[in-house]
């Protein structure tokens, strides 16, 4: 209940605010840039939130579909002669990659300057497709 009470006070202060800075004498458009003002700041203060949403989200699918997909004993290092040249279980492949996302994700939370740990949490999209296609590959 606490909890809900904090957002209230939170989402009326911002209500007041929005209608103290829109006097009745300004004209349509200076009432429209003012509120889009306020708006855009508040993504811009929200960032990492609306950038860590589509990277958690395709990190979960990512995690599932290899779920269903790799084998039960997922060979790492491929070698030239075409053979692994050790193997880890399937919950590891799938979980360690979920992971390091998740840690990147966390990071991006921690960061002054989210973008870094964004784009370092987008290539680490890069670790289950990675390793899907080289345990795919015909041997």
């Amino acid at each position: 209940m606490g909890k809900f009470q904090i957002v209230a006070e939170k989402w009326h202060k911002f209500r007041d605010k929005c209608n103290s800075e829109v006097k009745p004498t300004d004209s349509a458009f200076s009432k429209f840039k003012k509120i889009f003002g306020i708006l855009v700041m508040c993504i811009y203060h929200l960032r990492a939130v609306f950038l860590a949403i589509p990277v958690a989200y395709y990190a979960l699918k990512l995690a599932a579909y290899n779920m269903k997909n790799l084998p039960e004993e997922v060979g790492i290092n491929l070698l030239s002669n075409g053979e692994f040249a050790s193997t880890i279980s399937r919950e590891i492949a799938v979980m360690g990659p979920l992971a390091v996302t998740g840690a990147c994700i966390v990071l991006m939370f921690a960061s002054r300057k989210a973008l870094y740990p964004w784009a370092v949490s987008i290539f680490t999209l890069l670790l289950p497709i990675i390793l899907l296609i080289s345990n795919q590959y015909p041997m």
